[in-house]
Formats: C-alpha cells, structure tokens, sequence
C-alpha cells in the first residue's frame, strides 16, 4: 500500500463455486441492478476460431475444418504458422489455392474483436445509477447487468472493480466437513483443522497429492519431494515457486540448492537480508521483487508500485523495461555489483510471466493444507466430496476413483437401491486387507495407516450423477420415490412407482445400476427393452402386469470383462471392475512393455519400454516447447518428458493418441522418475480389442467416445 497510490485496490475475493451466482444475486439484491453490473471482456479469435469462421464462408467442409484446427493444436493461440508436414500430416494439400486463401485469411483476423462478454466475476458497484457512469446492458443470463467495458478501461478511468470469484476446492471441503460430520459428529471447520500434521506433511514430500488443491499437477508432484515441506511456510513457497516468474527468472533451483545445503545462503547487504532471509536470499514473491527496488535500487514507494504495475501489464503494455535503466543505475549506486543488478532484474522479469503475491500464496497455502489433512485421514469423505464438486482440478473422476482405492477406501458402483444423486458414504464394518488380484497383479491397497479409524468404517458409493445422460431430475424421482415407500424389487415395478422413461431406465441399465434387484448389465438391459413408455391402449388397460402373457424365458450369453469394462467407460467414465490396460498385459508383456510400477526400481540411464492411456498433457510457456504428459497403465502412471524435436517427429501421437506406448531413457531426481522419451507409438486402435463385438470399436472415432479425453494445458 503506498500513499502514492492513485488508484483503487485490486479486491479479489473467492468463494464456494456452486455458490458463486448466490453471491452475484446477493450483490444485484443489496445494491440494486441499477447500481451493479459485471464487468465485460473482450473475445478475440484465436486460431481455431478464426480456421472455423474463415472456413465456414469459404465453403470448406466440416472434416477440412476440422482437420485444419488440429493441425495447429498446441502451438501459440495468436500464431497460425504451419510447416507444408504438418498440413500433410492431416490429409491436406499444402499448395491448394483455396487452403493458401484461408490461411492468409485466418491470420489476418486472429487476434480481432469477435464479441462482448462477461467477465469470469468483476463487479462494479457505484454510488449513483450505474448508467451515469458506464453504458450497460442486460446479459444473456437472467437477471443479470453487464457494463460494455473491460478491466483495462476501468483501470484507466480509475474505477473500482471487485472480483467475486469462485473456488471448486472450498466446494470440496465444505462438502467434505460435513460428510465428518453427518456420520462421525466430528464438526470441522478451516479454522480447527489440526495443524502441523507430520502424517500430512509425510504424504506432500512423498508426492501424494492427488486431488490436493494447487499441489496436483506434474510439475507441482515432481517438486514436492524436493522442496520437502514440513511447515506451513513451506507450503506457501510450494504455491509460488512452481510458476512462471520463478521459473524464469531462474530462481528456483537456487532456492532449492541452498535448502538442501548444497549452496550457501548470500545476502548481498544487511538491508536484502531483511527482505529475502524467509526464502533465504533468493527472490520468490512479488512483494519482495517491490521492496528490493526500494530497498536496494532507490525507488520511492509511489515509484515501485509503478514497477508492480509494470510488471502486471507487461505483456499488454510492454512498460517495464522503461524501468531497468532507473533500477540498474540505482542498485550500482547503492554499492551493488552489475552482475547482481542484471540478476535481480532478470527476476522482476520473470514476475511478469505471473509471480505469486506473499499474501495470495499464503491464502492457498492455507487449502493446500486442509485439503492434504482431509485426503491423508478422511479419504472416503474426500473423494466423495471432490467427486460432488466436478468439473474442477487436474484429474477426471477415473483418476480420482482410482486414487481413492489406492489409498484403501472401498468404492462401489452406481445402483438404483442404494445410490443417490450425489456420490455418498455408508457406513460398514472395516473390510480385512486381501491380496492382490488377477486383474491388478502390481498393486494391492496399502495399509491405511494415516487414515482416521472413523473413516475406516466407511465405503464411498457412487452416486447416479456419474452415470451419463441421466438428468437430475430424473435421478430425484427415483430417490424420492424409493425414501418414501421401500426399495425397489424389481424394474418394472420401479417404472410403474417413478414414472421413469424407458430412456433413463436404459441409461440406469448400461451403467449396471440394477445389481441389487439381481440383475447384471445385460439382463437389465434385455428387461428395459421389453417395457414401453407409452400407456397401454384402451383395450388392455383393465389388465394387470400379472394378467399379460409372459414372456419366454431366455438364457443372455454372460458378458464378458473386456465388455463390462467398455459399457461403463460408456456409461459412466470409469470402471471399477478392470483397468483397460490389466486386460491387454499379456499383449504388452510380451513385447517387453514395463509396467509403470517397476520404473522406480530401474536404474538411471537405461532405455525401457512403457504404455498406458493418456491421462494429462502439458506444454507450459515457461518449459521451452518441452511437452510432459502422463499416462496410466493398472498399475500406476508414468511421467513423459517430450523434447521439441522429438515433438516434431511424433506430433500426431503426441496431440491424438489415447493409449501410448513410449520407448525413452530413466532419469531420476530424488524419488521423482520421468522418461525422457525417444519413440513414441500409437496403440489406441488395441482398445478395441477390450471386446468381442457387441460394442464396434473399429474406428478411430469411437474409440474416442469410449475413453475420456486427455486434460490437456498448454
């Protein structure tokens, strides 16, 4: 805060995401629509939106659009420049006058105002009516008031904009508060979690953190182990190192040197002690970026919120080089050597490609630890509750079923006897440890031995909002139904008390959610079909069910796994009778694929063989167009490093396989591995050997529809 200052706070406040239009509604309720509007933003096209426009009024077909698009994936959303290979690749002739058109097209509208939209959540709330101080507008939602200008305009003007944000994790633990309480009378809350935890400062450094907000992804995984966190500090540096300032402004494998030992810590003069001794001389916040300019180069504080400006605008108004010269020559005076003011103010650069405020981090930090403490000792209660607050985080709920069994909590399927709609617990006697089996040979659930005896007691059951298609509202009637009166017996009689349309009793089917009524996917699928939506005409409406002519009875051939596994990638997204991958081993196995599990018992520098769906893919800016993806096989998940060239060479498996395999060398920092990959190829079309043919597979397309899709962040 600077006196200086002439210009309003930035307030940024976040809150529960499925509440978030309750706050908007609140704000219109207090301070009126005429006095309260969203802020708007500007939508430009990128290259995919621009390929899509120019192409549609040039008459070219769905499929050249299409093909167009993915030709350009993963490269710079402003930048359309393509090599003549690449066009090749996806079936298209570089020299064709009319795809040379287009693409002079394209380029000249990327970047060009497409249309007016709402920010994600700025508020500006005035005085006086708002349309004395800004045009305004209904939005297309309802009940809603958006101004016709954005961020940079009400910067400019100096007005006050508040942003009313949202947050899946305080979803997340919220839900999962008041599971611990609803069935363990344990009332949480963010202020009375125990803090200092070892067992949940054990799980960070070992780099379990599945699901922990902030901490999830690759990069932040891989950084765990090394950073070792055992405070709450610790954690708040966790958030802020792993982010492009840092990273950039190389000041991350400085901090971790001198915190292992490796480096001694410097400081420069007593003064940048004072600033830096926290993260022991090295320049991690944005805040110590500002006080280093005063401290060190001179600035006045009024002159060193211009340069946290600078460095917040960088990218859109290029200001903060007008700064070096003045930082530089202040540092020099002040005693500093050259070298060590270039240094600093390669750092301030780097804050430019998103540093991380001390007070932001400490605020994250803060869930961060909560939400460890929750999945070290309440697993079930978090899965469940993170599973309740999708779409949100890294991983698809696949991945965190999967993750909730590694860690011994029991989860069992969808069903329309006991599911509601929400993901739910029940309450059981605690299952004894059995051995592995069949169809996961290399991992057993280990012992729960940070879990709360509490959460032990309880198995986690899927609710029927993941089953696909199955509206809402669909799913209420059928728990309503079934709380007032008693379970359901049998399907037809489950039509006739819910009124259920054969369309949602076939969803409810495939998802193989009639087990209590003993029935498996098929049969129930073979009783649906036999059921009609319609009323029965005049004529047979006096006859009961009983009165009707029974059918024959008939003998379904037994499904078989691969065919149970593909229903309920269709069906529900995941499957917890097999992994795809347990069931094509033997295949692998005899080519000399790896298992992902043995790859930590494999020495550096030896050349191995992996496979597995692909579970994430990631370009960040910061990474010199290295690609890191991770995929999944039955027993755990690999770490993929993909350099540029070796990008080039792979490009359409890297962008489009769903099931890899990949030839590359073992590196190891710490207990972290990553393949450094070499050859990559594309095994997708095997997952279509998951069946004997009553679901074709045959096709690139479908197979696509069966599996989820990658989370893909680049």
């Amino acid at each position: 805060v600077s006196t200086e200052r002439d210009e309003p706070p930035d307030i940024d406040v976040d809150f529960e995401h499925e509440r978030r239009e309750e706050v908007i509604q609140y704000i219109y309720a207090k301070y009126g629509r005429d006095r309260s509007g969203i802020t708007a933003t500007h939508i430009t096209y990128r290259a995919k939106s621009a390929f899509r426009e120019v192409g549609k009024v040039m008459g070219l077909t769905e499929d050249t659009i299409q093909a167009l698009s993915s030709a350009v994936a993963w490269r710079r959303s402003s930048s359309i420049d393509m090599d003549e290979d690449n066009i090749r690749e996806v079936g298209l002739d570089p020299a064709d006058p009319m795809l040379r058109l287009v693409l002079d097209l394209t380029q000249q509208i990327v970047g060009f105002p497409r249309h007016l939209s709402q920010h994600t959540g700025g508020f500006v709330i005035t005085k006086g009516p708002l349309d004395t101080v800004v045009p305004i507008g209904n939005a297309a939602m309802q009940d809603r008031t958006v101004i016709e200008w954005d961020k940079n305009d009400l910067d400019a003007l100096g007005i006050l904009k508040v942003d009313v944000l949202s947050l899946g994790m305080l979803t997340c633990i919220r839900r999962a508060f008041d599971f611990i309480e609803q069935h363990h009378g344990r009332k949480l809350t963010l202020a009375n979690i125990p803090q200092g935890d070892k067992e949940t400062y054990d799980m960070l450094c070992a780099g379990d953190s599945v699901g922990v907000f902030q901490v999830e992804s690759r990069a932040q995984m891989s950084m765990l182990p090394r950073l070792k966190p055992r405070t709450y500090y610790d954690l708040v540096i966790e958030v802020a190192i792993v982010r492009p300032g840092p990273i950039q402004g190389d000041m991350v494998h400085p901090y971790l040197r001198r915190r292992d030992g490796k480096e001694k810590v410097f400081y420069p003069s007593k003064d940048l002690k004072e600033v830096l001794h926290k993260t022991l001389g090295v320049p991690l916040f944005q805040e110590q970026a500002m006080k280093i300019a005063i401290v060190a180069a001179g600035f006045t504080p009024g002159e060193a919120d211009g340069l946290r400006r600078a460095m917040a605008t960088f990218r859109r108004n290029g200001t903060l080089p007008l700064y070096k010269e003045r930082f530089i020559d202040g540092m020099i005076t002040n005693g500093y050597e050259l070298d060590f003011a270039e240094q600093c103010f390669k750092q301030i650069e780097g804050f430019s490609d998103y540093g991380f405020p001390e007070s932001h981090a400490a605020s994250f930090a803060l869930l961060v630890y909560v939400s460890a403490w929750l999945k070290c000792h309440y697993p079930a209660a978090f899965s469940a509750a993170i599973l309740n607050s999708q779409p949100m985080g890294f991983y698809k709920p696949a991945q965190l079923v999967r993750d909730a069994r590694d860690h011994g909590v029991e989860v069992r399927e969808p069903d329309v006897n006991d599911s509601a709609w929400d993901c739910t617990l029940e309450t059981v006697a605690p299952p004894p440890v059995t051995g592995m089996t069949d169809l996961r040979p290399f991992q057993c659930p280990p012992a729960p031995q940070w879990r709360h005896e509490d959460d032990a007691k309880t198995v986690l059951r899927l609710g029927l909002r993941l089953i696909r298609g199955l509206r809402e509202e669909e799913a209420t009637v059928l728990v309503k139904t079934r709380a007032r009166a008693s379970t359901y017996r049998d399907i037809s009689e489950l039509q006739e008390r819910t009124g259920l349309k054969r369309s949602a009793l076939e969803r409810l089917a495939r998802a193989d959610a009639f087990q209590s009524l003993g029935l498996d996917r098929r049969q129930a699928l073979w009783a649906v079909k036999g059921l009609a939506d319609a009323p029965a005409l005049p004529l047979f409406q006096q006859l009961s069910s009983g009165d009707a002519r029974p059918e024959p009875a008939v003998t379904l051939p037994k499904m078989q796994i691969g065919e149970q596994v593909i229903d309920d990638y269709l069906s529900i997204k995941l499957s917890l009778k097999a992994h795809p991958m347990a069931l094509l081993r033997s295949r692998f196995d005899a080519e000399g694929v790896t298992p992902c599990v043995t790859l930590a018992d494999i020495a550096v520098g030896n050349t191995v063989d992996v496979a597995g769906i692909v579970l994430i893919r990631q370009r960040p800016g910061s990474a010199k167009g290295i690609t890191f993806i991770t995929i999944e096989d039955e027993t755990g998940v690999a770490n993929l490093i993909i350099w540029p060239d070796r990008m080039e060479n792979f490009r359409q498996v890297v962008l489009g396989g769903r099931l890899i395999g990949v030839r590359g060398q073992v590196q190891r920092e710490g207990i972290v591995t990553h393949i450094v990959s070499e050859t990559l190829v594309d095994y997708s079309h095997r997952l279509s050997y998951l069946t004997s043919g009553s679901v074709p597979v045959s096709d690139d397309k479908t197979v696509g529809r069966l599996f989820p899709t990658s989370r893909d962040f680049h």
